[in-house]
């Protein structure tokens, strides 16, 4: 199982994939909103979305998890 992290601190602007959603190795999952500035979060692995670990809305900080891929 590989937990994508955040790399930085955001705002979860906009989830991009779903659970149960087949993702590739790159693919953005999550947006976040950083001083007015969106940020794409990539999948580090390919595999299927097990969970999402956030909403949009909430607020992240760096190395908080944001979803499980199997």
């Amino acid at each position: 199982m590989t937990i994508v992290k955040a790399n930085m601190a955001g705002s979860v602007w906009k989830i991009v994939v779903s659970e149960g959603e087949q993702v590739e190795e790159g693919q953005d999952v999550v947006i976040l909103e950083s001083m007015k500035m969106e940020i794409p979060i990539a999948a580090e692995a390919s595999g299927v979305v097990k969970r999402i670990l956030v909403q949009e809305g909430d607020f992240i900080n760096v190395d908080d998890d944001i979803l499980e891929i199997e």
